[in-house]
């Protein structure tokens, strides 16, 4: 009850931000419930509430908030008025809530759900927020809240950096694009509404959009960015053109020397793909 006044207030008040529980649980599962799926984990029927995430709960003419998982109706007056994250101190940490919601998954395939998930938070509108550890895939033996747990449940193991390596530079590398390309960080909802477009007709579990026209002062003129919710490779139709690969499944190349040409595009299973030109 508290939250949802605040989010209302935050519709009518400047400089007033929330969390966003609508794209937390829309990607990854009810935040209470260890065995929820959502957008991320294969769970059917989150696009809105992840298009919702991606815009920064603003308005926008090309969702359905009916559809969307808690709120109807957007709260923010401009993206900078959401906190986009998938999980936090409280409630279980993004590695133990994969483990509980993918229990035969091996480690490779729950990070590639995770790297997912935090790839949606860090190219979306608004502020994105991660908990310290989640790039080394750090856990807390499934403890839900820790503030009274000992070291051995909230001390971070620094060795799972050398054992999740490629996990880490993911995320270090998608850190950097989003430091780096203005197009995610637009600061109002007009920019949003001008810039970005989402791609219609999609496949079910499938997410993507387009952020046009050098977006707040870009140096790319247009980039795809596309999400693929479902445990199968899908092809989607982009712009005619030639793109740079930037994201492409387990790889982010900043430099993008990898192209494709053409109006159709390969989302790998459970993976992110963005195209840049």
């Amino acid at each position: 009850g508290e939250q949802c006044a605040m989010k209302a207030n935050a519709y009518k008040m400047p400089g007033v931000a929330v969390f966003s529980d609508d794209l937390r649980d829309g990607v990854k599962g009810h935040f209470s419930q260890a065995t929820g799926r959502g957008f991320a984990t294969g769970e059917k029927g989150c696009e809105e509430s992840v298009k919702f995430g991606i815009v920064g709960a603003i308005q926008h003419p090309q969702i359905n908030y009916e559809l969307v998982n808690y709120s109807k109706a957007p709260y923010t007056n401009h993206p900078t008025q959401v906190i986009n994250y998938v999980s936090c101190h409280d409630d279980m940490c993004l590695t133990d809530k994969m483990r509980a919601s993918m229990p035969d998954a091996d480690e490779k395939t729950l990070q590639r759900y995770a790297r997912l998930a935090q790839t949606i938070v860090f190219t979306s509108q608004g502020v994105p927020f991660m908990f310290t550890g989640e790039e080394i895939f750090r856990d807390k033996k499934g403890v839900h809240n820790s503030y009274c747990s000992p070291d051995e449940i909230n001390a971070i193991d620094w060795s799972l950096k050398r054992a999740n390596r490629e996990h880490f530079d993911y995320y270090r590398n998608l850190i950097q694009l989003r430091k780096s390309h203005p197009a995610f960080r637009l600061a109002t909802a007009e920019l949003v509404n001008k810039h970005l477009q989402f791609i219609e007709g999609t496949p079910e579990q499938v997410v993507a959009y387009t952020l046009n026209d050098n977006a707040g002062g870009d140096e790319w003129n247009q980039i795809v960015v596309a999400f693929n919710g479902s445990s199968e490779a899908v092809e989607i139709e982009i712009p005619e053109g030639k793109w740079m690969v930037i994201a492409n499944d387990a790889t982010i190349d900043l430099a993008g020397e990898k192209t494709i040409e053409g109006n159709k595009a390969t989302i790998a299973a459970s993976a992110a793909l963005i195209l840049a030109r």
